[in-house]
């Protein structure tokens, strides 16, 4: 196969389970799928159906408890935590449900804390200033997170997590903090630099318009996934 043919992610019989009261509680019961580069996942289903858990193995956040996941050619069950940690800074971009920004940081400097691994000052100063102006905040770069509204937080949370031009960005519920015009408004820009910058998207979402927009949506239920 070409290397550019492979997939953005391959999960291979994934489990996981968690203890609970003395006992091993299944959360994934061997959940197997494949994303291709570019595309636009959303995994939906119920609370508790495993959705959370299953973005977290896809981040690198967490470890299957047996199963394998590949990201863009990298077998990520098998690398140390400080590789994790490096592959992770290099090739994924995760945004969360409740922005997780650094209050005492400018829009600007949290956009640029990842860059901080490794990278010059000045380079990840010009790095963040061109992704918030992609993502529509240039007249923005000083305020922190409590100037700025719950639409422009997630922004800032999007091109921090894009700052490192990831091949993957996993979402966990981006527009569930935020009115129904300004998770629209959230959407359509993720499309735009999905567009842009090709990146693979996987979104865990509860939102019909969430999973709409998607190219194929996986449902998740008992810790199985249905394709629909």
């Amino acid at each position: 196969m070409h290397p550019n043919d492979r997939p953005a992610i391959e999960a291979i019989d994934l489990t996981r389970s968690l203890p609970l009261g003395g006992e091993l509680v299944p959360i994934l019961r061997g959940v197997s799928f494949n994303v291709d580069p570019g595309e636009w996942i959303a995994l939906t289903g119920p609370s508790g159906s495993g959705k959370s858990t299953l973005l977290g193995i896809l981040a690198g956040l967490d470890s299957p408890t047996s199963g394998r996941i590949v990201v863009d050619g990298t077998d990520v069950t098998r690398l140390s935590e400080r590789a994790m940690a490096r592959l992770r800074n290099q090739k994924i971009g995760v945004v969360f449900q409740s922005f997780n920004l650094i209050g005492s940081l400018t829009a600007q400097e949290n956009v640029e804390a990842p860059l901080h691994v490794g990278s010059a000052r000045s380079r990840a100063r010009d790095a963040a200033r061109e992704m918030l102006g992609l993502v529509g905040l240039s007249d923005r770069l000083g305020h922190r997170p409590h100037q700025l509204s719950g639409g422009q937080q997630q922004r800032v949370a999007i091109a921090r997590a894009l700052v490192t031009r990831p091949a993957l960005l996993i979402a966990d519920e981006p527009t569930g903090n935020l009115d129904s015009a300004t998770g629209t408004q959230v959407l359509e820009l993720l499309e735009t630099l999905r567009r842009e910058l090709g990146i693979t998207v996987v979104v865990a979402t509860h939102d019909p318009e969430v999973a709409a927009r998607a190219d194929r949506n996986l449902h998740m239920l008992d810790g199985l996934l249905e394709e629909r």
